[in-house]
């Protein structure tokens, strides 16, 4: 469970080039399996991290509405590719390049979901750092019950203008 007496810093942490930060979840968003990238970033230990929700590392910069574009996207059996602000326990933060997919067992059952991050772009990390500002600052001021439709409607609006969905957006940065 996240933990609110963590105070975000604007420490940073930026991944390695041959980082990869690798995590299992079951269908409720638990941790089953996290590498020791996963633990050296999240600054958790193994203990720590398995059975909580994977949204222990969640920034209080990300946008709701990212998160509900992603497990709509990942329940419906597809992958989904997002940039994602994390924090870490001492309250640093580290952005990852996510791409997340459906698990299945071998009779092909839906049994959890596979998380493999890696380095971003720092250009696309400038972009998406203002357009998540701009969505978070419309989660806010539209109040809790509406948050995430005005958030979605501007990215919406985003993807609209550009005539991308939101896969090829992401992959375009």
């Amino acid at each position: 469970m996240k933990n609110p007496t963590i105070q975000a810093t604007p420490v940073e942490r930026v991944m390695r080039e041959d980082d990869f930060i690798v995590s299992k979840t079951d269908l409720k968003g638990r941790i089953t399996y996290g590498n020791r990238i996963f633990i050296e970033f999240s600054g958790y230990t193994e203990e720590e991290l398995l059975d909580s929700q994977h949204n222990i590392v969640r920034h209080p910069d990300m946008p709701r509405a990212v998160f509900k574009l992603l497990w709509d996207t990942i329940q419906a059996g597809n992958e989904c590719f997002a940039y994602v602000k994390n924090m870490a326990k001492d309250g640093s933060f580290y952005w990852v390049f996510a791409n997340v997919t459906p698990s299945y067992d071998s009779t092909g059952k839906l049994i959890g979901y596979l998380s493999v991050r890696r380095k971003p772009k720092p250009e696309a990390v400038k972009l998406v750092s203002r357009l998540y500002a701009t969505m978070l600052a419309a989660e806010k001021q539209a109040g809790s019950r509406d948050a995430i439709a005005a958030s979605s409607r501007i990215l919406t609006d985003l993807l609209a203008e550009k005539g991308l969905s939101y896969e090829e957006f992401v992959l375009s940065l």
